[in-house]
């Protein structure tokens, strides 16, 4: 896959496929975003995409669909979305190498 927007491991998109199969509606993805939030300044969000908009860019990924946000583009080229379950929590994550720095908590994150 020659240098995708966004990737996503199989734990991600084992996640995101348990998600649109237990929400009992047809679903075309899952989309991606990043709000203004945190002490770092932004922050991804997530949200179930019914349907594409005419701007959005489309990522395929090992069987799920992932829509990005025109807004978000420039800031998650090359980002990897993971999950991950520890003994404290299980959540989302993301790689991106544009990040400049991320807040203690680890919620926001600033380019």
């Amino acid at each position: 896959m020659p240098n995708a927007l966004m990737t996503v491991t199989e734990s991600a998109a084992e996640r995101v496929r348990q998600m649109i199969d237990s929400r009992g509606k047809d679903t075309y993805g899952v989309r991606i975003g990043v709000s203004t939030a945190g002490c770092s300044g932004m922050s991804y969000t997530l949200e179930y995409a019914d349907e594409k908009s005419e701007f959005d860019e489309v990522v395929e990924d090992k069987g799920v669909v992932l829509v990005i946000d025109p807004k978000a583009v420039m800031f998650v080229i090359g980002t990897e979305m993971d999950y991950v379950v520890d003994k404290l929590q299980s959540g989302f994550t993301f790689s991106n190498p544009n990040e400049k720095g991320r807040c203690g908590c680890g919620e926001s994150f600033h380019v």
